[in-house]
């Protein structure tokens, strides 16, 4: 005789509530997924799409350079110090006007083995071609700063001009203002920085102790913004900062697992297309995300910083031309995509000589750009006006080829960081 109990239920209320259990899990699949299409369409409708740049450009094409190698990406990146849009007002009035307070050339190697993040100064005199303004007027071609290809015509007039400095076809273009800045670094829980001494800089709104310290938002902003108060004052000087600090930022993302954890990157995504105007190239979440996931894996030690090679202006040691044949050089091996290499722990405004001279200061606006002395549209005329000599930056980046045994650059790499 058999004692024991049968005690699974009967099978038609098993049958039922195996039912109500599928019933149940297809509800909460149903909500995952509507909840992350939300999430999804919400990052998505966050990017600014900038049809306009890609229309003017189209007018230029034939005279544009050609990409050498395919799947190489050169992106250029435009921070805008724009008083508009939401959060931006703070740090000044909205003249109208817009201004490149930074600008980087990011070369992706074809093989995604290596990025290239190439620093241009602001203040560095270039030949701006004829632009086409928004409300159809037209600029003369002009020998001048070259932020000021951005304030006279915007995105397509900046990347005409990196074009006609450099010969790479830019394949991408990203605008990135202020608050977008303050967002990110404060969605990664902020980026640590070491400082010698104190500052107190009421320009760039910074107040720092010295010492090692985790910078957040407004103090990260001001800290990539700050130029008199830290170090000797110099823009190259300032490059260097905002190319270290990057490099942790990167460092970063990678360290904490941002990148592979839904939590934590939701937030990243978030603040990274909130405040980004991009070409129909990059204007999705899924675009961004393929970019993002090729540069993921690259080593932290070939994510590589540096400023084109420079010195100050020979007619105004307040601006700055290129050093030939050392910058047609660096365009060439980004225009071919062969590697380029960088001296790591070195920043060009800590020691004189090098591929990037020491500058020297002068006077200067903290935001770069001072009027220019004729009305936007007349030709505008360098100070102390020379002939172009065959080392001026108006030479041809075509007439340097790479070498075969490659100079290194001074610059940094997202595996030093700020702290070493």
């Amino acid at each position: 005789m058999n004692d024991s109990i049968d005690a699974s239920p009967p099978a038609p209320r098993r049958r039922r509530w195996l039912r109500w259990l599928a019933l149940g899990l297809a509800v909460l699949v149903v909500g995952v997924v509507a909840v992350g299409w939300v999430l999804y369409e919400r990052l998505d409708s966050n990017i600014t799409t900038d049809t306009e740049t890609a229309d003017e450009l189209a007018r230029y094409e034939k005279e544009r350079p050609t990409a050498l190698v395919a799947g190489a990406q050169n992106i250029l990146i435009i921070g805008s110090d724009t008083r508009g849009g939401p959060g931006n007002g703070e740090y000044g009035e909205d003249s109208g006007t817009q201004r490149s307070d930074t600008t980087i050339l990011l070369h992706v190697a074809a093989d995604r083995r290596s990025a290239t993040a190439v620093s241009l100064p602001r203040d560095l005199m270039a030949t701006i071609p004829s632009c086409r303004r928004p409300d159809g007027s037209q600029t003369n071609e002009r020998f001048a700063q070259f932020n000021w290809a951005y304030e006279l015509a915007g995105a397509a007039c900046t990347i005409r001009t990196v074009e006609n400095i450099s010969g790479i076809r830019i394949n991408h273009h990203v605008i990135v203002d202020f608050n977008g800045f303050k967002r990110l670094v404060d969605a990664i829980d902020g980026v640590e920085v070491c400082l010698r001494q104190p500052v107190d800089d009421p320009e760039a709104r910074l107040r720092l102790p010295a010492g090692r310290q985790v910078l957040r938002g407004e103090a990260a902003l001001g800290y990539v913004r700050a130029r008199y108060s830290l170090g000797n004052g110099s823009d190259t000087e300032r490059m260097g900062r905002q190319q270290e600090f990057l490099g942790s930022l990167f460092k970063e993302m990678k360290s904490n697992g941002v990148l592979l954890n839904p939590t934590r990157l939701y937030p990243v995504l978030d603040a990274a297309t909130s405040s980004l105007t991009t070409d129909a190239g990059l204007d999705t979440l899924r675009k961004m995300y393929d970019l993002v996931r090729t540069v993921r894996g690259i080593p932290s030690e070939r994510v590589q910083f540096l400023t084109v090679p420079r010195r100050p202006y020979v007619h105004n040691p307040d601006r700055d031309e290129l050093v030939q044949p050392d910058a047609d050089q660096l365009f060439g091996q980004l225009r071919t995509d062969h590697p380029v290499s960088v001296s790591a722990n070195v920043r060009a405004a800590d020691k004189p000589g090098g591929r990037l001279p020491r500058e020297t200061t002068g006077p200067d606006e903290p935001l770069g750009l001072e009027e220019p002395s004729a009305a936007p549209g007349t030709p505008a005329t360098p100070a102390n006006p020379s002939p172009a000599s065959p080392d001026s930056v108006t030479s041809s980046p075509a007439s340097s080829p790479t070498p075969s045994t490659p100079p290194t650059y001074e610059g940094t790499t997202a595996a030093h960081g700020i702290c070493g």
